[in-house]
């Protein structure tokens, strides 16, 4: 039995030491405009396996320097994407935007420290990571363990108001803070040359949208991001080949059912529990990891909609 344990744990430290070395390896990434480099992160739940690659995040050259735009889950995450960005330029990184606190997009920030970039977020962000950060990495190193070792959270030291534009030499790129949708503390990134907007999880194409701020915001935020006309975009979480309006509007039925589906339960009386189990379920075959998250978002919108007049 002895024998048998101690070959397991040599197995275990032998499957650790090859996830830390891939995660050391570059991560793909696709131009998918002129300077625009992307690495799509998989719709599966975060593990030791993946490393929590659950999110789109990548970077934007500029003549003189570049911005990354989210790092990923992990440290370990926010090295291969730093070493994928070093295979392609050795002009310094000058900018790390966090697009909103959720640990799918911030948690490799750190792997950033060294090239002294200023780290940009929402003017919000700072409180949400003191709200959550501590309960986020207790979860990380318990999904990860040791592959989560050098995550951290790093709060950023320019806040974005309103609207803020960045030079990266030849190269503007326009950071917009939203009002409450997805989170209190959405940014978007929009490289002016290239006309390539990246969305943070104002937009979700495949995975199943996530609200973990205001469902009448977030309605409202798509109804201003429809206005606008990309050519070409990068979703929080997913990717297709479709066109812009027809993945917001793809979206946009989703929280719409979501709302008018809640708000009938609560003027006929029905409990939480009762839209719980059947507000939005014929979305059900229409988005991936329905019903990790399906859930969870009628609770937030029975909770806000409750006190509507």
């Amino acid at each position: 039995m002895q024998m048998l344990i101690r070959v397991f744990l040599v197995l275990l430290f032998m499957c650790a030491a090859w996830v830390r070395a891939q995660s050391s390896a570059p991560l793909p990434v696709s131009e998918i405009a002129p300077g625009n480099f992307v690495h799509y992160g998989g719709l599966e739940e975060r593990s030791a396996a993946n490393l929590g690659d659950n999110a789109n995040i990548g970077f934007i050259i500029g003549n003189k320097c570049v911005a990354v735009i989210d790092t990923g889950g992990s440290f370990a995450l926010g090295e291969g994407l730093r070493t994928a960005l070093r295979a392609r330029t050795a002009l310094p990184v000058c900018y790390v935007i966090i697009t909103h606190a959720h640990p799918d997009h911030f948690f490799g920030a750190a792997a950033f420290r060294g090239e002294q970039a200023v780290f940009v977020g929402h003017q919000n962000l700072p409180r949400a990571l003191q709200q959550r950060g501590t309960f986020y990495l207790k979860t990380l190193i318990r999904d990860l363990q040791d592959l989560a070792r050098g995550s951290e959270v790093v709060e950023p030291s320019l806040l974005v108001k309103d609207r803020l534009e960045l030079d990266l030499g030849g190269r503007t790129i326009s950071l917009t803070a939203w009002p409450t949708a997805h989170t209190d503390n959405d940014l978007t990134v929009l490289d002016s040359s290239t006309s390539t907007l990246w969305t943070g999880d104002l937009l979700f194409v495949q995975h199943t949208p996530v609200l973990d701020g205001s469902l009448t915001g977030f309605l409202s935020v798509i109804d201003q991001l429809a206005q606008l006309a990309p050519a070409h975009y990068v979703a929080g979480h997913g990717r297709t080949d479709q066109g812009w309006n027809a993945v917001l509007e793809h979206e946009r039925r989703y929280f719409q059912l979501l709302a008018d589906e809640t708000r009938r339960a609560l003027k006929s009386r029905r409990t939480l529990q009762d839209a719980i189990e059947t507000v939005g379920v014929s979305e059900t075959e229409n988005w991936v990891n329905f019903d990790l998250f399906h859930r969870r978002n009628v609770t937030a919108a029975y909770t806000e909609l409750e006190w509507e007049d």
